[in-house]
């Protein structure tokens, strides 16, 4: 143990009692009737932004709604007149570019404080020009960026097999359900006209930006972007070729493609861009507003994912219901709240039918497995994912409904043994989408393109294995321990790739190896200790700035959070550090800073969609995470172990 702190007072015990129990009594009234919870999942304005020009081109433009849109933009924009893509990041130029030609189309005064200021940071920093490729295509709808610029996306593409290197298959699933409307939208070029007035070409530092777009290439001519770049030469050659005998065939095959690929709620992959780029290519084909798909959509989008108040309107980038719900039923338990509680039997049962039983995108290379697994959202039958479905497992688990005799849970642990990749992870998705050569396409400034193997749901999925009773020596387990030993940083930490950053990593992969039957004292464990102990704040809590995905020297620095100081506490338990020093002191953060009604602030982002690129705001993290590490240090002191493979660890 890195430090010992004195036990317990009787005093100490009735603070983390009250602390707990308000925490209880808070989320369980967050609990929706049918038994699941589900917090907002706050993004950067772009949502916002984009929602506003969808709705110009579609012609469903609603007066009302574009009010409270642009309070909603103006609400976050920053002193300098910019938006970040986190809050307390810097401003970002891409997302100032939209959120700007958003305010403009809804009629704001070019000559305002705010919007003088949005144009003076998009200048200063490069103007359009230094703008991404997605922000450029929002423009392009509009008239307002040249199509000619662009790289080539030649729907054709939708036609190559899946055996073919760069095939729609090869990109991650959210990539992939955005490429393919991109195909159809690029094919046709639409330009909506825009109002009056409602240009941006303020914004071109240079105006031959307008029709131009500088790429990277690399120093040696042998490598792949290089490579894509003269590609892209020779497809421009063939789209200015009178005769393209594929196209009607690559069109109707994309069209199918994008139906097919619709969910109940409307949506497309249960994520805004490929939602909304689907409807723009459905609109494109000719699909009409009132047609039964697309209207599905638009409704899906007003409704489902959108964020209204007295005056402001938003959307997100995706709902997460079941793994709201997962991870509220596992703190709730850590609470010491029953699995026979009706509130958490009524949550069982919900997501006991949100299990999916059709075949997905993951079955063009997974082959002769029964579908099974769960989704991140209400409704994504094509793309359960494997972190969901670890956590909904151990969940189940806790409330006694996910015996290994069931049939849901059998299915998806066969299921999650097939998608395990060859390197021993899991990516979220697909098996094996590692092909890094498909992220140096042109088009792919985006964010992530691809799928790979990630410590933190690789780490979940082995804690859910070891707590089902699975020896550390069967194949499976020996090849998902391998390669979190080979993953970990030579200082100690873990990358996290769907939380920020490091300390989530740790938080998820602590856990594991301990359930997995590692030795607390194992000199592994005791490095990652030592390195939460060391960014332990001097109010008690740990941060972690989005910020440590571009700087190694920010790796576990910044302002406290619930959440974030949740995950590092229960790494250091699962290290055997419960009665440390920093333990005591991050338990104690969290029992002085929890609100009275028994909740947490916490306005960071603390997850990730794309590291770097796209960061997230889990309103519920700052619930369930604190009532988990704070039950969880409870039942430690009380002389409960944290694991007990094969049976429940709550009993």
């Amino acid at each position: 143990m890195l430090e010992i702190a004195p036990a317990p007072t009787p005093t100490d015990d009735v603070d983390l009692d009250r602390g707990i129990a308000r925490a209880v009594d808070h989320l369980l009234s967050l609990q929706h009737p049918d038994g699941y919870w589900w917090g907002e999942l706050e993004a950067n304005v772009t949502m916002a932004a984009e929602h506003l020009l969808l709705e110009h081109f579609l012609g469903i433009g609603d007066d009302r709604r574009w009010r409270k849109i642009s309070a909603y933009l103006l609400e976050r924009q920053l002193p300098d007149g910019s938006w970040p893509t986190y809050f307390g990041g810097p401003g970002d130029v891409s997302i100032t570019t939209e959120a700007y030609f958003a305010l403009k189309l809804a009629g704001a005064d070019p000559s305002s404080l705010q919007m003088a200021g949005a144009r003076e940071f998009v200048r200063s920093h490069g103007g359009i020009g230094a703008t991404r490729i997605f922000t450029k295509l929002w423009l392009a709808l509009f008239g307002q960026f040249e199509w000619n610029a662009f790289p080539a996306m030649p729907p054709e593409a939708i036609l190559l097999p899946a055996r073919f290197p760069l095939n729609v298959y090869a990109f991650a699933s959210w990539a992939r359900a955005t490429i393919v409307p991109i195909l159809v939208v690029w094919a046709h070029r639409p330009a909506v006209p825009l109002p009056d007035g409602a240009g941006v070409s303020e914004l071109y530092v240079d105006p031959r930006d307008g029709a131009r777009i500088r790429y990277k290439r690399d120093a040696s001519p042998l490598s792949w972007r290089n490579a894509f770049r003269a590609l892209d030469s020779l497809l421009r050659l063939h789209e200015r070729a009178p005769w393209k005998p594929l196209r009607p065939r690559a069109l109707a095959a994309c069209e199918r493609w994008i139906i097919d690929h619709q969910e109940p709620d409307g949506s497309w992959g249960g994520i805004q861009p490929p939602w909304v780029y689907s409807l723009i290519a459905l609109r494109c084909l000719g699909y009409a507003n009132d047609h039964p798909v697309m209207a599905k959509g638009i409704d899906g989008l007003l409704t489902s994912f959108a964020i209204e108040t007295e005056t402001t309107w938003t959307v997100q980038p995706c709902l997460s219901p079941v793994w709201d719900t997962a991870l509220a039923v596992i703190g709730l338990r850590e609470a010491g709240v029953a699995a026979t509680n009706p509130s958490l039997r009524r949550c069982g049962r919900w997501l006991l039918e949100r299990e999916v039983r059709s075949p997905g995108d993951w079955c063009v290379n997974v082959k002769g497995v029964e579908p099974g697994g769960w989704p991140f959202e209400f409704a994504n039958e094509k793309y359960p994912d494997t972190d969901d479905t670890a956590e909904v497992l151990m969940a189940l688990r806790l409330l006694d409904l996910g015996g290994v005799g069931d049939p849901a849970v059998r299915r998806a642990h066969s299921w999650l043994r097939a998608m395990q990749s060859r390197d021993g992870g899991w990516g979220a998705f697909d098996r094996d989408n590692t092909h890094t050569f498909v992220t140096k396409i042109p088009f792919g400034d985006f964010g992530a393109t691809i799928d790979p193997p990630s410590e933190d749901a690789t780490a979940h999925i082995a804690e859910m294995f070891a707590l089902a009773g699975v020896p550390s020596d069967d194949p499976m387990m020996r090849r998902a321990l391998d390669y979190l030993r080979r993953t970990q940083d030579a200082d100690g930490p873990w990358f996290g790739r769907w939380g920020v950053n490091y300390v989530y990593g740790l938080g998820a992969v602590l856990p594991a190896l301990v359930a997995a039957g590692v030795d607390g004292q194992h000199a592994r464990i005791r490095r990652a200790a030592r390195w939460l102990v060391e960014r332990q704040n001097g109010d008690g809590g740990w941060g972690e700035t989005c910020a440590s995905y571009e700087s190694a020297s920010l790796h576990g620095r910044g302002a406290s959070t619930a959440s974030q100081t949740s995950w590092a506490l229960l790494a250091l338990m699962a290290a055997g550090e419960d009665r440390g020093a920093a333990v005591r002191r991050g338990i104690a953060y969290l029992l002085t800073t929890q609100r009275r009604e028994g909740g947490w602030d916490e306005p960071e982002f603390t997850g990730t969609g794309f590291p770097r690129d796209f960061m997230l705001n889990y309103h519920l993290y700052r619930d369930y995470w604190p009532l988990w590490a704070l039950g969880r240090y409870r039942r430690l002191l009380s002389g409960r172990p944290v694991h007990l493979p094969g049976t429940d660890p709550l009993s």
